[in-house]
């Protein structure tokens, strides 16, 4: 039985439909829920012209990404499922897994829209995919089309 369950949340459309999913499992098995959004490390940020580091744009960012699990946590508040959660920098499978084994979670959950075109699978690869190989848990994939 799952009873920590984290949420890799983006916002995203299957971040969203993840979210829906997460309050299902949650209720129908206990658990205590936790949100991670992950916000890529500064050097992403960093243009084609060289390593400029940008203060007020990884502001702007963390910003942002803590909009985003403030909307997620809200959405679940809302529904009666109470979750805590932070704003992580980084890779995105390596600070989920990490958040996951901090907070002793039995199960991840995240989002995963099909791309339609291979090259578009390959450029981009799956978190999803490698979460599953690299997770310390189950990892549960909401499919969107």
């Amino acid at each position: 039985m799952y009873k920590r369950i984290l949420l890799a949340y983006d916002g995203s459309d299957a971040g969203q439909k993840a979210l829906l999913d997460c309050r299902e499992v949650a209720q129908w098995s206990g658990a205590e829920l936790f949100l991670v959004a992950v916000m890529p490390s500064a050097m992403s940020f960093v243009g084609l012209e060289g390593g400029v580091y940008d203060v007020e744009l990884e502001e702007r960012e963390r910003a942002k990404y803590q909009a985003i699990l403030q909307d997620g946590l809200r959405r679940l508040e809302q529904t009666g499922h109470p979750a805590r959660g932070e704003v992580v920098t980084g890779e995105a499978v390596e600070e989920i897994t990490r958040y996951a084994r901090k907070v002793e979670a039995n199960l991840i959950i995240v989002g995963h829209k099909h791309l339609d075109s291979w090259a578009a699978r390959w450029w981009r690869g799956s978190i999803s995919g490698a979460l599953i190989e690299h997770s310390p848990c189950s990892v549960l994939a909401v499919i969107t089309s």
